[in-house]
């Protein structure tokens, strides 16, 4: 009879204990989402300025409520409308602006057309073109090319950087491109 006692109440003691980590889960639950929304709408501001372009790189980190900007600009507009429209959202304390303003220069202009029209004018990569925003974003600084963003698969991830590779004036081609449910490798 101890033992069955005993045993009842173990049970009584596992259940009380899983109940009250359940009632501490939906807290967690509340603060994750919103979080998540806070990354889905500084996400969406940036990609819906006016002048944000496949020539440009904006990326960011959110820890908490601040915001930190990242990632090239080829106008100096464009940092400056990032951080502004990121300001203004609900949730957001603070942001670190961090985009990097690439110098003008008319070599730099010239590669970019190049590399636009190697990587967007191939018939296999010219869907990428197809969005408001290409998700295959073209760096230039210095002559030098960075591929950012993000491919369906491999195959397109070297093609794109065969294709730069192969433009007059490139000093070198940094591929960062993501495949897409992949990794950068």
């Amino acid at each position: 009879m101890r033992n069955r006692r005993r045993a009842l109440y173990a049970v009584f003691l596992t259940i009380f204990a899983m109940s009250a980590a359940n009632a501490t889960l939906p807290q967690k639950q509340k603060e994750e989402p919103k979080a998540q929304d806070l990354i889905k709408e500084v996400r969406h501001q940036l990609v819906l300025l006016p002048y944000y372009s496949v020539f440009d790189n904006l990326a960011f980190k959110v820890e908490g409520s601040k915001v930190t900007l990242v990632g090239q600009v080829v106008r100096p507009t464009l940092k400056s409308d990032a951080e502004n429209v990121v300001k203004k959202l609900e949730g957001v304390s603070s942001v670190a602006n961090e985009i990097e303003v690439l110098p003008l220069s008319p070599n730099d202009d010239q590669i970019r057309r190049g590399v636009f029209r190697a990587i967007y004018g191939d018939t296999s990569l010219s869907r990428y073109a197809e969005s408001a925003v290409p998700s295959i974003h073209i760096i230039v600084k210095n002559g030098n090319v960075t591929l950012e963003g993000v491919a369906d698969n491999d195959t397109d991830k070297n093609l794109a950087n065969l294709r730069a590779n192969g433009v007059p004036n490139v000093f070198s081609v940094k591929n960062n491109l993501v495949v897409a449910g992949g990794s950068k490798n």
